[in-house]
C-alpha cells in the first residue's frame, strides 16, 4: 500500500531541492539514491508535481528542473503541509491537551460540531463560560475558523454583527442551528490575522513606531514578528520598527517585558499603557 505522506512528503523535497543552491543539475538517477527509491517512482512524483501546477521537467544534459518558480501563494501552502507532515508542534500538543483535560469528551464533540457548521455555513447555538461562574447561554454565532494560539484552541466567529473569538475550552455546549449564514470570502478571514502580534484580539488597527537599541537590533532584526513591519537602520546601530497592529493592549505588554533599550514612539496611547503597566509591575516592589 502506498505511504501517501510520504510519498507527499518526497515530491515536496524534490521541489525543494530543485529550487535550492547547490542541487542544479541533478539527474532523475541522483535523485532516486537521495529517497532511495526506483527512477520510475521519481519520474512518478514529476507527474504529479506537474499536475499540480508545477513546471518541473528533466532536460538532457541540465537535469531536473523549475522552469517558472512557483508563486508566493503556492510556496507557502506547501510549507505548510510540510510542517505539517514534519513537526510535532508542542503548543498544539499543549492546546489539545489543556482543551481535553478541562472538556473530556466534549472536548472531541464540540469541534467536530463546530467545524461542521462552518463546513456547511451553518449557524451554530453554544453555552460559554465568559468568567468563572459566569456563564453566557444560547449563543447564536456564525462560526469562521478553529484555530490555535498561545496554548488554546479559539473559535473565530460573527456574533452580533462583530468578528469575535471564543476559547473552546469555554465552550461548554455546541449544537448545530437550522439557520444558516453568508459565507465570509477567506481573504477576508485571513485578512483578520494579517495584524496579529500572538493571537487575534480585535478588528480594530493601530499604527505603531517603537525604537529599539543596538542589542535589541540584533535580536529582532532575524525575526519576522508581523507581515507589515519595516525596519529603519539607525547611524547607532539601533533600529527604528513600524508595524500595524490590532491590540495595543497586547504589544504594552511587550514591551514592558523587553526593560530597558525598546521605546514607544508612537502613538501616544500605547506610550501611557507601556507608563501605566511599568508602574503597576514597580509596586510589587516597593
Amino acid at each position: 500500500m502506498v505511504d501517501f505522506k510520504s510519498k507527499f512528503k518526497r515530491q515536496i523535497e524534490i521541489l525543494g531541492l530543485c529550487l535550492a543552491r547547490g542541487y542544479e543539475g541533478m539527474s532523475i538517477g541522483e535523485f532516486a539514491g537521495i529517497f532511495g527509491v526506483e527512477e520510475l517512482t521519481i519520474k512518478r512524483d514529476m507527474n504529479d508535481l506537474r499536475a499540480s501546477g508545477i513546471a518541473i521537467h528533466s532536460l538532457k544534459g541540465k537535469g531536473v528542473g523549475i522552469e517558472k518558480k512557483p508563486s508566493l501563494e503556492k510556496i507557502r501552502e506547501l510549507i505548510k503541509q510540510y510542517s505539517a507532515i514534519n513537526t510535532s508542534d508542542s503548543y498544539v500538543e499543549k492546546s489539545t491537551a489543556l482543551f481535553v483535560n478541562k472538556l473530556k469528551e466534549d472536548a472531541l464533540a464540540n469541534m467536530v460540531t463546530l467545524q461542521m457548521c462552518i463546513d456547511k455555513n451553518q449557524m451554530a447555538i453554544i453555552d460559554y463560560e465568559k468568567d468563572a461562574d459566569v456563564y453566557e447561554r444560547s449563543v447564536e454565532i456564525s462560526p469562521l475558523l478553529i484555530f490555535q494560539t498561545d496554548n488554546y484552541w479559539r473559535l473565530l466567529t460573527i456574533s452580533e454583527g462583530r468578528i469575535k473569538q471564543f476559547i473552546m475550552n469555554k465552550i461548554i455546549s455546541a449544537r448545530g442551528s437550522h439557520r444558516s449564514f453568508k459565507p465570509v470570502p477567506k481573504d477576508k478571514i485571513d485578512d483578520v490575522f494579517r495584524h496579529s502580534f500572538r493571537s487575534w484580539l480585535g478588528e480594530d488597527t493601530y499604527r505603531i513606531k517603537l525604537s529599539f537599541s543596538s542589542y535589541w537590533a540584533d535580536r529582532i532584526k532575524p525575526k519576522q514578528l508581523l507581515d507589515s513591519e519595516q525596519f529603519t537602520e539607525q547611524p547607532d546601530g539601533s533600529i527604528i520598527y513600524e508595524a500595524t497592529v490590532n491590540s495595543l493592549d497586547e504589544i504594552a505588554g511587550w514591551v514592558v517585558t523587553r526593560g530597558e533599550g525598546v521605546n514607544v514612539l508612537e502613538p501616544e496611547e500605547l506610550k501611557e499603557k507601556v507608563i501605566q503597566l511599568a508602574k503597576g509591575v514597580l509596586k510589587n516592589y516597593v
